[in-house]
């Protein structure tokens, strides 16, 4: 599976990063769609699966907080300071589309 510049463009601009034009004729996404094929090819009807802490009975911690009321100093860290007085971090519009 391949695809075009174009439509790699339009992806990007969706996730809100940049790619220069010289990093989009260098990547090479339809490899991992060819290799994602050729792992469904693989018979795994007798491999059992390998644990995972969410299937399992791993035993959870106890939610306690250990440090208490830390917003001030997290909004500390606030590139914008506009929305730091009501408690909340201030970000750019994305949903312009």
């Amino acid at each position: 599976m391949s695809f075009t510049k174009q439509q790699l463009q339009k992806f990007a601009h969706m996730v809100r990063i940049e790619i220069s034009d010289d990093e989009l004729a260098a990547m090479n996404i339809g490899m991992v769609f060819d290799w994602m094929a050729q792992m469904k090819q693989f018979d795994t009807a007798n491999i059992e699966p390998m644990f995972t802490p969410a299937a399992g009975n791993a035993p959870l911690r106890e939610d306690i907080v250990t440090v208490p009321n830390i917003r001030e100093s997290v909004l500390a860290n606030a590139p914008d300071k506009t929305g730091v007085a009501r408690g909340y971090f201030a970000v750019p519009k994305v949903m312009d589309e």
